[in-house]
């Protein structure tokens, strides 16, 4: 007992010293602890620690978080942090998107031009902006871009910039980088000279090449590059780059094999452009060089300038309409295009499409995913669509007002039937109404 008592009496002596202690620190919130932690302790964190912290801050956060100590700010110019980087170009006046300081600018271009790999510009549609892309890109003489993308968040943009200044630019980068793997310039004003520069410093590192809505550029220009670099995997072009030849060279044993194809199939004019027609052989050369290419094409067409196409076995593999296409159009594709696995219809008119749906599935196997827009398909038609691709379909979004009940069906009992036939619980699409 009395050892008991000792010990306890040494604990509560014990525990008042450390009570008398804990008095006479004033209390503090709950951080408090870490607000008095001596700043020495948070700058002197290891580079790596801090590095990867400030890979998830924003750049603005970033930034002030490199004011906070002389270390801090030693990260900040590390070269890891600046290889990838969106430009964002926008005038205050005419857009609410945030911009890229110019003060910051220019201090990449002076401190980090060389660590730039992967580099975006994302403008508006003010030529202003434009224009300052294209100064930076003209300063960009030490670096060593692997990719680079123009976007324009809204035409024209880049189209009314100054050609020659444009191009002047573009092939500052192209002669400098040496190894670009990527380059994404829709809607610029691009030529044939400058896709030569390109090609001539770098033929062996192209792997993808987005030029779609490039006026200036011709079938010529995109067959040297075509001819020449012979790793590039993704192509989007218009479909007047589009050549008997291009796909040829494609298909040649020095070329690794394609695998997306994009063309967008657009009418400068409506109702007065004359379309090409591809031959099937040109086609079946492509597809017996790179079996599993996706070759996807979008039409923005009016009804009379399809004539040409789909005339013969096509080999798309997924297809947009963004206008009304005519029945004949659909019955075609289901005859001729026998690799289609995506069908996108915006609109076709107030003749039920329950023929060429059939159609389509019997003879695209491949078909996974199919949308409609203001078209129209009776309930019985529907559901043998969907019986006969059966679980095959992953996507399939149709409008409520597309489906026309009829003796068989009503809405009530569609969904429920479908549902059966995919595995799966199935709704038409219904239109907002606020």
């Amino acid at each position: 007992m009395k050892r008991g008592r000792v010990n306890i009496t040494s604990k509560c002596q014990g525990f008042s010293s450390t009570e008398g202690r804990i008095k006479r620190q004033k209390p503090g919130p709950l951080g408090s602890s870490l607000a008095q932690r001596p700043a020495e302790e948070w700058g002197s964190l290891p580079h790596h620690v801090v590095l990867h912290i400030f890979q998830y801050l924003s750049l603005v956060d970033r930034a002030r978080a490199s004011s906070v100590c002389r270390r801090w700010n030693e990260v900040f110019h590390i070269p890891d942090l600046w290889r990838r980087f969106e430009f964002e170009l926008n005038q205050p006046a005419t857009s609410y998107l945030k911009s890229t300081h110019p003060d910051l600018i220019q201090q990449i271009i002076k401190r980090h031009a060389q660590h730039l790999q992967y580099v975006s510009f994302k403008v508006d549609s003010c030529t202003e902006s434009a224009e300052a892309a294209c100064n930076i890109l003209s300063q960009l003489v030490n670096c060593t871009i692997k990719t680079l993308g123009l976007i324009s968040t809204a035409r024209p943009s880049f189209m009314d910039v100054s050609q020659s200044h444009f191009v002047s630019a573009l092939t500052v980068v192209f002669v400098n980088s040496k190894s670009l793997s990527s380059i994404k310039i829709d809607d610029t004003p691009v030529d044939d000279p400058s896709l030569k520069v390109l090609v001539a410093n770098n033929s062996d590192t192209l792997k993808l090449l987005k030029m779609s809505s490039c006026p200036h550029v011709s079938p010529a220009g995109i067959l040297c590059v075509a001819d020449q670099c012979h790793g590039l995997r993704e192509l989007a072009l218009n479909y007047h780059l589009l050549s008997d030849e291009l796909l040829l060279a494609l298909s040649s044993e020095k070329h690794v094999h394609l695998e997306h194809l994009r063309i967008d199939v657009v009418s400068e004019t409506p109702g007065q452009t004359h379309f090409h027609t591809i031959k099937r052989s040109s086609w079946e050369a492509l597809i017996r060089h790179s079996p599993k290419v996706n070759i996807v094409m979008y039409f923005f067409l009016e009804e009379e300038e399809f004539e040409p196409f789909f005339r013969e076995e096509t080999p798309v593999t997924h297809l947009y309409f963004g206008r009304a296409v005519s029945k004949e159009m659909l019955g075609r594709i289901g005859l001729n295009c026998p690799r289609l696995v995506e069908l996108v219809v915006c609109a076709n008119g107030l003749e039920p499409l329950d023929e060429e749906l059939i159609r389509i599935a019997e003879r695209c196997k491949n078909l996974t995913a199919i949308g409609l827009g203001e078209c129209e398909v009776t309930c019985s038609g529907f559901v043998e669509f969907v019986k006969m691709c059966g679980g095959r379909l992953t996507q399939l979004s149709i409008m409520e007002e597309v489906l026309i009940p009829d003796n068989s069906y009503n809405m009530e009992q569609i969904h429920s039937e479908v549902s059966k036939h995919l595995g799966r619980m199935w709704f038409p699409d219904m239109m907002p109404t606020w």
